[in-house]
């Protein structure tokens, strides 16, 4: 018997997410597989649109009244979580385990509640506390995050938007999970904000040995903490490296499309655009979903590709990864 401590902390097998919409059933997250290591950041990147923020509910079945199915199975430290009933997951897994840092934290905060009693309400809930037992518990994870503990007293529009995102990532850690997703944690704040808010997460990584799955578009930024990363495209995983290997060689040619779009600082190289539109995740194409904007398309793209395994620990779905360097390439 493997003991636990040698197990992923989780590990995803296909999943999948649909929702339903007046046009058609939206396939939102259509069979997905990943692993997070202990102490590990995976990134998970892609365009608006493309499944990432699906994903994390999926992941805390924080579910839409709109959903068609959920399906697939996922590992905890190697107990398996999908299927547990709603309340099993509730008291046992959601924010306890597994906790999440929305998009936009002013909307995860209640304007008419002051900032303390909300980040200490999660253990208040799971864990039965007294109210100055989480308040403490509160500020300890305020001084975590780099926010003065008077600030447990203040309302949301009293902090700045920089000290609200650092707020709910207190909110994240007061019941000290295993795994903190945390979707577009940078979005809407400026450079200098968005660094300290990176260190702060590399800072508690290190600290708390907490595992990070950050989704996020932007390639700048995730870069600073990532150990692992996940390239989403139409719902699905294109690419699987660590975080070494796909930044100094991405695989994929959506992976090289999005990197040469990067400005660079000390290499003058013009940034490229990616031609066209993702396909519609209501009616996805029935071969390769980036082939219409790839300029490596061949006949067999027709095909859904598998993942193949490049290397330990790297996968890439795409076709050229058969037999590279044997196939008849046409560019368009």
């Amino acid at each position: 018997m493997v003991e636990s401590n040698n197990k992923p902390l989780l590990q995803v097998e296909d999943l999948r997410l649909h929702y339903r919409s007046a046009e058609g059933v939206v396939r939102a997250v259509d069979g997905v597989d990943l692993t997070i290591e202990r102490n590990q950041a995976l990134v998970l990147l892609g365009e608006s649109g493309c499944g990432k923020s699906s994903l994390a509910k999926a992941l805390l079945r924080l579910l839409p009244r709109n959903v068609e199915s959920l399906a697939g199975r996922a590992w905890l430290d190697g107990e398996e979580v999908i299927g547990l009933g709603e309340e099993q997951f509730r008291r046992r897994v959601r924010w306890r385990r597994i906790a999440i840092v929305m998009q936009a934290a002013m909307n995860s905060l209640n304007p008419v509640v002051r900032v303390g009693a909300q980040v200490a309400e999660p253990l208040r809930v799971h864990y039965g506390w007294s109210r100055a037992k989480a308040l403490d518990r509160a500020g300890e994870t305020f001084q975590l995050v780099g926010i003065p503990t008077d600030f447990l007293i203040r309302y949301p529009f009293e902090l700045s938007g920089g000290m609200r995102q650092r707020a709910v990532l207190a909110m994240a850690l007061a019941a000290s999970p295993e795994l903190v997703i945390l979707d577009e944690p940078t979005s809407a704040l400026d450079g200098l904000t968005q660094a300290n808010i990176m260190n702060v997460l590399k800072r508690i990584k290190q600290e708390l040995h907490t595992s990070f799955l950050l989704i996020t578009h932007d390639i700048a930024t995730s870069s600073e903490i990532a150990d692992q990363v996940a390239l989403m495209y139409a719902g699905q995983i294109v690419e699987f490296s660590s975080a070494r290997d796909f930044f100094r060689q991405p695989a994929h040619p959506y992976a090289q499309a999005l990197l040469a779009s990067v400005p660079r600082l000390r290499r003058k190289i013009r940034p490229e655009y990616i031609p066209g539109q993702p396909p519609s995740l209501i009616a996805p194409p029935a071969g390769c979903r980036f082939a219409d904007r790839c300029p490596h398309r061949f006949e067999r793209c027709s095909e859904c590709p598998p993942m193949f395994d490049r290397a330990p620990g790297r996968k890439i779905r795409c076709w050229l990864e058969a037999a590279p360097s044997n196939l008849d390439r046409e560019t368009p």
